[in-house]
């Protein structure tokens, strides 16, 4: 008896056992198959329960959306209502020739709105040539130095498959050079033009043309973020509406950038609150370029100095090393702080805990910059605070890991005393070798550490091109956002080398896609008077100050176009591309304006000619209701403004100017929803 108990002890531990192993088995198995099969719907349910470092803080009642302070913060623009895109050819418009007179091979060098500007460009010169235009390589970086094999030059970026649909009536598009033209490009045997910034038709007409025809393909090279005049000859309008067919419709980000973009924007909007975009536009190259060194302390004001002395060396900056940085910021020339923005905001009207998306690659003197923003608006967040560390993994691709090739360590006190040794010694019958080389590390006093020791910067390491690959990325989300944001307000429009920046292309394309968004175009120069007048007490302003700084900032919304059009649209078309890429589409059951009122004439100053909407955008007319002007729900009180910069809006005033009169502020909302001054 006890040895059948202890073989059926066995036999059940037999079977124990191997149900186990079966379960084990089965369990790596599924765990593989999530792992593989299912990443995606894992991604997904995994985002919609992370906690995010973004956590909003809204205390103030929502306004209702047809209230005067809802329409005035944050509703559309009326008298850019009828203002539709319309970037469809007009005349006859020739489809591209089967036979063409060669291929066209481009390289754009430069950041995310420099390679922007210039890929409409390159399709307007193709089509001007009469060439076939092959997918251009944009900045080096993206196709070696350390950036995964997934993602090549265009393809890093750019949807390249929507981008050859797109333009397949306007011209031939190719992926890659023949065979044989590859190989003699490797061997530098084809032409190549280093294009100048804004040249002009007849440059590429006569002195591209002629070599294109008689080596069938020519490689250009544009630097400068544009290599084609931004305003082109009135016969060659179509061509301005084949830049924004390029740039508004062709030009997709690739479908993992997209979709991580959606998902950002649409945790923004989880709140069920409009938000307002704000792009900075402090670059290091831009206030080198325009002296803004002095904005700054420590060693931030010597970086910049540093950078503005590489800058005349090389005669990109024409001008002295130390200017008066005051005296620039005074006329204008030097970005907004965002300390300054933020009271602008505020004293708009926007409460403590409106949502401001923070965009840009850079913001020149770190985060410490943000601080005084941060202190007016409880909810200032950028991208970070909305995705996952292996969400943006997800759009790298996959790279190898460069951290251990590059030590950091200071060289150590030993060397230093060989290297004095050496210097020291005695006379010696035969020549010495050199001296030990002293490793390349700055981090004995920052990163900034070669400052005080060369009059050079330092060679960028791998991995800080591939962090400039990276910022690409970075910008198109930003972008995505930024065109999409319920209110956008930039902080400087210039890069550095004096041409429109990532805010310009932001701007023109909100005024393209939804001219009625609101876009502040602040006037620097008026901002800077007004800021000048209470600078020692900003934040107990007067009630005559804020309906000043009230009255720019709705300025700025028609005032800032007739700026743009003067100033931006001379170096880059697609910071304002209207009247040619839009058309106006007048609204029978609107009869508050007619043809020859004085605000048709102040739109028309604004924008230009624009002409009217075809017959079948008519037919797509969706009838608004007339604003009433003595509905009772215009009877807001706006006297939160007084309170300037409290924690709560509707909290004491005491200490925050006098209280703003109800009915002129109904006054001044009502006249601003009518497009008056």
């Amino acid at each position: 008896m006890k040895g059948e108990g202890k073989m059926l002890f066995k036999s059940k531990m037999k079977w124990v056992g191997l149900v186990g192993m079966i379960l084990s088995i089965f369990s790596i198995l599924v765990h593989i198959f999530l792992a593989r099969f299912t990443e995606d719907g894992v991604s997904d349910y995994q985002s919609s329960i992370t906690i995010f470092s973004w956590r909003p803080i809204f205390e103030t009642l929502d306004p209702s959306r047809t209230s005067l302070l809802y329409r005035r913060l944050w509703g559309p623009v009326k008298p850019l209502e009828s203002l539709h895109p319309d970037a469809s050819p007009r005349e006859y418009y020739a489809d591209p020739s089967l036979q063409t007179n060669g291929f066209l091979f481009v390289r754009i060098q430069g950041g995310f709105h420099e390679i922007r500007n210039s890929v409409p460009d390159v399709v307007v010169v193709a089509r001007l040539l009469n060439a076939t235009l092959v997918i251009p390589e944009i900045q080096s970086t993206t196709s070696s130095k350390g950036i995964s094999s997934q993602f090549k030059s265009f393809a890093y970026l750019y949807n390249e498959d929507q981008f050859m649909a797109a333009l397949a009536k306007d011209i031939n598009i190719v992926k890659t050079l023949p065979k044989n033209l590859k190989g003699a490009r490797r061997k530098k045997e084809i032409p190549v033009f280093r294009v100048p910034y804004a040249a002009s038709p007849y440059y590429y007409l006569h002195h591209v043309l002629p070599v294109l025809t008689k080596h069938s393909v020519v490689e250009l090279v544009v630097s400068d973020g544009g290599c084609l005049q931004a305003t082109l000859p009135l016969h060659l309008e179509e061509y301005q509406r084949l830049r924004c067919r390029v740039a508004f419709h062709a030009l997709r980000f690739r479908q993992e950038v997209q979709e991580l973009a959606t998902k950002v924007l649409h945790r923004l909007r989880a709140p069920g609150r409009p938000f307002i975009a704000f792009d900075p536009g402090m670059t290091r190259d831009a206030l080198a370029y325009f002296g803004c060194a002095e904005l700054f302390q420590d060693v931030h004001t010597e970086l910049i100095q540093h950078k503005r002395s590489w800058m005349i060396k090389r005669r990109i900056v024409k001008g002295k090393l130390s200017v008066n940085s005051e005296e620039h910021r005074q006329k204008g020339s030097c970005p907004l702080m965002p300390e300054e923005v933020g009271i602008l905001l505020r004293a708009y009207g926007y409460t403590w805990d409106t949502t401001i998306y923070v965009s840009g690659g850079e913001v020149f003197g770190g985060q410490r910059t943000l601080i005084p923003l941060h202190a007016m608006f409880e909810n200032v967040i950028d991208r970070t605070s909305l995705s996952t560390g292996w969400e943006l993994s997800r759009i790298y691709g996959r790279e190898d890991d460069l951290n251990g090739n590059y030590p950091v360590t200071p060289p150590s006190v030993v060397e230093e005393v060989k290297v004095e040794a050496w210097k020291t010694a005695g006379p010696r019958p035969r020549p010495l070798p050199p001296p030990p080389a002293r490793p390349k590390s700055y981090n004995i006093e920052g990163w900034w550490g070669w400052v005080a020791e060369s009059d050079n910067e330092p060679e960028s390491t791998v991995i800080e091109l591939r962090t400039n690959a990276h910022k690409l990325l970075w910008e198109a989300i930003d972008y995505v956002i930024c065109v999409e944001a319920d209110v956008f307000i930039p902080g400087f429009d210039r890069d550095g080398k004096g041409h429109p920046n990532f805010a310009s292309l932001v701007m023109g394309h909100r005024l393209y896609q939804l001219a009625a968004s609101k876009t502040y175009r602040p006037d620097r120069r008026e901002v800077m008077k007004l800021l000048e007048e209470t600078r020692d007490h900003l934040y107990q302003a007067n009630h005559t100050w804020l309906m000043s700084i009230r009255k720019q900032l709705r300025r700025s919304l028609l005032d800032g176009l007739t700026e743009a059009s003067t100033r931006s649209k001379p170096l880059s078309f697609l910071s304002h591309p209207v009247p040619e890429c839009s058309c106006f589409r007048h609204d029978p059951n609107d009869t508050s304006h007619n043809a020859s009122s004085p605000f048709n004439s102040q739109l028309e100053a604004a924008l230009g000619t624009v002409q009217h909407c075809p017959v079948w955008m008519d037919s797509e007319i969706i009838s608004r209701s007339k604003d009433k002007e003595n509905e009772e729900d215009l009877d807001e009180d706006d006297s939160s403004a007084s309170g300037l910069f409290f924690r709560h809006s509707g909290g004491n005033h005491e200490s925050g100017g006098g209280e703003i009169n109800k009915e002129e502020a109904q006054l001044e909302d009502q006249d601003e929803l009518e497009g008056g001054e």
